[in-house]
């Protein structure tokens, strides 16, 4: 079976952005999210005999955090845990908002994020506040005043915090809360009335966009103006300068009037400007490319707030299967098995940024991914929804890994990469 109607996915997400193409009634935004949902097995272990850190899974735990006290509001919340009593250092992680209704968006599942905290043992925990995914409750729009809309996503916050906080596994008096794009927003919110044990703020290329509102730049300015004068937990501010969010001119204008409606007390605070990150700066914190973009400045910032930055695990990375003589990069017409739509996907797919996947079945099924943590698997699966035959790997990133007549399964011909899945490209405001 033939394919030869193209559907293309490409937009932002609140953790991260990706792109995927895949033949005719492949649905990316929903393939993108199979992944196996197991318990956290990252374990503390001794050095192996040759003096390393085992290498181990990180998986995730889906849990349910009460918002009211009979329970039947709950936030669907994913928890990336080291095995073991604890206690351990808290990443809170809140993720952003797409377009339209925030039901449809997806569980957040900050895996790149995520991986870089547990290896240096923290427990990361990303809840979908109320209204999103499959969180109870709802959204509350507040109008076109975003000084409350960001005070009320931040009693979710708030929640998580104290709820997780109770848990033996957690640290209370080591924690730090961050966000992307609405989750940044929520995350300075909420340092106007942190929890003690609450050491820092990390904004990711933090706000929220209203177009409809008027003059919802000098909104968002003000809001963040509102939350400087009474926070006094220290902040970090990440944003770039090829942001299709926000103007680098409102970026400064929101971080001056953070730093400067302090009542002469001085706000703690720190902007980097990471300059430009590949078509857009607000995909940097979903993507496993970003992490060496903003890990040094998020490093020096939790050193200085007192909180751990050594490695204590090597945690699993998904992994490149090995180059192939199959052909080169650039030979469109050696793409085995795929009609002349496949071939003009391939086309697309060698313009695409690193990390980048395509894949194809025998019976002409293909798919390509980029961004995210694992483009690998996206391909893989999107491709695998149109076809009985199995799918692999034909090409990552700049090398063609394709085995001519290989009876491997997908799983055997990547090497058996990190099945921790890559969300779908979400547009964050």
């Amino acid at each position: 079976m033939v394919f030869s109607k193209v559907l293309s996915v490409c937009a932002m997400s609140a953790a991260f952005m990706a792109c995927a193409v895949t033949a005719a009634h492949a649905d990316p935004l929903a393939d993108a999210e199979a992944g196996p949902l197991g318990r956290a097995q990252v374990q503390r272990l001794a050095l192996d005999e040759d003096g390393y850190l085992p290498v181990v899974k990180l998986s995730e735990q889906i849990i349910r955090i009460p918002v009211d006290a009979d329970g039947k509001v709950t936030l669907e919340t994913t928890v990336y845990k080291p095995e073991g009593p604890g206690p351990f250092p808290m990443v809170v992680f809140n993720h952003g908002k797409i377009h339209g209704d925030p039901r449809m968006q997806t569980r957040s599942d900050p895996v790149s994020l995520a991986r870089e905290f547990v290896r240096r043992g923290y427990v990361v925990v990303a809840p979908n506040r109320q209204g999103f995914a499959d969180s109870g409750g709802s959204y509350v729009q507040d109008g076109c005043d975003v000084t409350r809309n960001g005070l009320s996503q931040a009693a979710d916050v708030a929640t998580t915090v104290d709820y997780m906080s109770k848990q033996s596994y957690v640290d209370a008096k080591r924690i730090v809360v961050a966000g992307t794009s609405h989750g940044g927003l929520a995350t300075i919110a909420y340092g106007t009335n942190a929890a003690p044990g609450v050491r820092g703020l990390i904004n990711f290329s933090g706000g929220l966009r209203q177009d409809a509102c008027t003059d919802w730049q000098g909104n968002l300015t003000n809001a963040f103006g509102t939350y400087g004068e009474s926070t006094h937990v220290p902040s970090l501010w990440l944003y770039g300068d090829n942001d299709s969010i926000w103007p680098s001119t409102l970026v400064s204008r929101m971080y001056t009037a953070y730093t400067g409606n302090t009542l002469g007390k001085g706000v703690n605070a720190k902007m980097v400007d990471f300059g430009s990150y590949k078509n857009d700066a607000h995909r940097l914190v979903g993507d496993r490319d970003g992490v060496r973009v903003w890990w040094p400045s998020v490093e020096a910032f939790l050193a200085r707030v007192g909180m751990p930055t050594g490695v204590q695990y090597r945690v699993a990375e998904p992994t490149q299967p090995k180059a192939t003589h199959f052909a080169r990069i650039d030979a469109v017409d050696s793409v085995p098995f795929v009609d002349e739509a496949g071939r003009a996907g391939y086309r697309n797919f060698l313009h695409q940024y690193p990390s980048r996947a395509f894949a194809v079945s025998d019976s002409g099924a293909w798919s390509w991914a980029e961004g995210g943590d694992d483009p690998m698997s996206v391909a893989i699966a999107n491709c695998q929804k149109q076809s009985s035959d199995p799918c692999r790997l034909y090409a990552v990133n700049d090398s063609v890994v394709w085995k001519d007549g290989s009876t491997q399964t997908a799983d055997e011909d990547t090497d058996s990469p990190s099945k921790d899945g890559s969300k779908p490209a979400l547009a964050s405001r």
